[in-house]
């Protein structure tokens, strides 16, 4: 069974050693420019906030699953939650700033004690766009998150859920055993309720992360593939698929170097570099929460103890006017964002 980094007590689980190794070897010595220097060959440096949107709350590194891939080294044995007094302060500023989506994140977001308590509590402030990722199996895990399709068609939540790919074999590598079959039955207990219909209002939305060192394909080719074989093969239906590119952080950066194939990566990414794709990425019109309160440019740079370059520090001092126009933290990571069409939440940019 994969253990997270954190369990293991590998030195990649330290934000610093990974930012380390992101700024050394092939970036120090000048055989690749490192980011700031390349978004500033198109004047895009410093990469600022744009506009205050998207609410990106992330309620806990407790998670049900230990993919190979994940960026949050998140795994059944992390204690890190989010409190009832952080929510509250999180409420707020949903409810008195420009905010008009919440997207919540973890972990697996629904393990938080208070979980069902805040999704109740942030619907009622008139959200455009509730998001909650899931991780599917979170769905089958127990008898206590069997009701959980009711209870997110009953608050109108925009269900976004991990789906490497449409076949056992591949799922399983990525995610652990067990995983498709689990992810399968939730997807179809979704569907039951009316989640991912044509012309239904309950949006469902899948999540494609490659599985080894290249970049995700096509988004929209990939799309078609995704539904013709769920259809097909399982009667499932939903409406995007989201191609997500992994990160050179955490995780999938101790698999990169393991299979020595960091370099390699890296390389690739840089030579994807799209500059088209900077003016769209995330962290223009996101905040992202860490589970303590804190404040980050998005849900990478939490990983990577990277907070906002404001004065405001924590959900608790909220201050839009300040936030705005902030000068976005960066590292090589940032490539990730930038590479092809283009890498965010939400899939591809361009």
């Amino acid at each position: 069974m994969i253990k997270s980094l954190h369990t293991q007590q590998n030195k990649l689980a330290e934000s610093k050693h990974q930012l380390e190794i992101l700024s050394n070897g092939i970036f120090k010595n000048g055989d690749l420019p490192k980011f700031k220097d390349k978004i500033s060959e198109t004047n895009q440096y410093p990469l600022k906030s744009e506009k205050l949107e998207i609410l990106q709350i992330n309620v806990g590194y407790m998670c049900n699953q230990v993919c190979t891939h994940c960026h949050v080294d998140a795994g059944p044995g992390r204690k890190e939650i989010m409190t009832k007094d952080t929510m509250l302060q999180c409420l707020d500023v949903i409810k008195n700033s420009n905010i008009h989506t919440v997207d919540l994140t973890g972990g697996a977001p629904e393990m938080n004690p208070n979980f069902r308590w805040f999704v109740e509590e942030a619907s009622k402030a008139g959200i455009q766009d509730f998001i909650v990722r899931s991780n599917l199996t979170i769905i089958r895990a127990n008898k206590k998150y069997y009701d959980l399709p009711g209870f997110f068609k009953k608050h109108n939540i925009h269900v976004v859920s991990s789906m490497p790919h449409w076949t056992k074999g591949k799922t399983d590598k990525q995610r652990g055993d067990g995983v498709f079959s689990k992810s399968i039955e939730a997807l179809k207990d979704l569907n039951k309720v009316g989640y991912g219909k044509p012309n239904s209002d309950l949006r469902l939305d899948l999540v494609y992360n490659p599985s080894g060192a290249f970049l995700p394909a096509n988004q929209s080719a990939m799309e078609q593939d995704f539904k013709k074989a769920l259809n097909d093969d399982f009667g499932i239906q939903f409406h995007n698929l989201f191609a997500i590119t992994n990160l050179p952080i955490s995780r999938f950066l101790d698999y990169l170097i393991a299979s020595e194939n960091y370099e390699d990566y890296m390389y690739n990414l840089v030579e994807s570099y799209n500059a088209s794709a900077v003016k769209n990425v995330m962290c223009t019109n996101t905040l992202s929460v860490s589970w303590n309160g804190y404040l980050y440019d998005c849900d990478f740079n939490q990983m990577l103890n990277l907070p906002v370059n404001s004065s405001i520090k924590h959900i608790s001092e909220y201050n839009e006017a300040l936030l705005y126009k902030r000068n976005i933290a960066v590292s090589q990571h940032c490539y990730g964002c930038t590479a092809g069409a283009g890498s965010s939440c939400q899939g591809s940019v361009i």
